[in-house]
């Protein structure tokens, strides 16, 4: 059995504007294979970007479903 991560709110503002699809999911606490199932059906909690074959999701729809409020003193990937 895997231990999962703790994230805390720097941990995800370092991560930069997207992060890949996994890094989300273990931030929301979904599953790998039911991300990329949401993924693909469009229903993955946050905004995923398709590009190619990958999926990368905003980091700041992170924040915001998280409820951490985003403002100009607290710069995401900064």
């Amino acid at each position: 059995m895997t231990r999962q991560r703790k994230w805390t709110v720097d941990d995800v503002r370092d991560l930069g504007l997207t992060t890949d699809l996994e890094t989300a999911a273990s931030i929301i606490g979904i599953g790998r294979t039911k991300a990329y199932e949401m993924a693909a059906d469009g229903s993955f909690p946050a905004r995923v970007i398709r590009s190619g074959r990958s999926y990368r999701v905003a980091v700041p729809t992170i924040l915001s479903l998280l409820g951490v409020v985003i403002n100009a003193e607290q710069p995401v990937g900064v």
